[in-house]
């Protein structure tokens, strides 16, 4: 089982795993351990510091997107590793 059926298992569900991950990342609460603090509170408190909130919630707008790119990359590299092991 764990020879033959584990890795055919783990072939299929890894794309779901991997949309799940960059969902979870995007929508919820999780994003504030990857990011060290949560992004959009953080953009909203320089916001009400520098009376300008357009630049602040670009700039954590940019730091999502670039998140979710990276474990985009890496679920990609990750599943093109497990189909050459087959």
């Amino acid at each position: 089982m764990l020879n033959i059926i584990l890795p055919q298992a783990i072939k299929n569900i890894l794309p779901s795993l991997v949309n799940e991950l960059i969902s979870l990342t995007k929508e919820s609460a999780v994003v504030t351990i990857i990011g060290l603090g949560d992004i959009m509170r953080r953009s909203y408190i320089v916001g009400g510091e520098t009376y300008k909130f357009f630049e602040p919630i670009l700039f954590a707008g940019l730091i999502y997107y670039v998140m979710v790119m990276i474990l985009t990359i890496l679920g990609k590299v990750i599943e093109r590793r497990m189909r050459r092991s087959d």
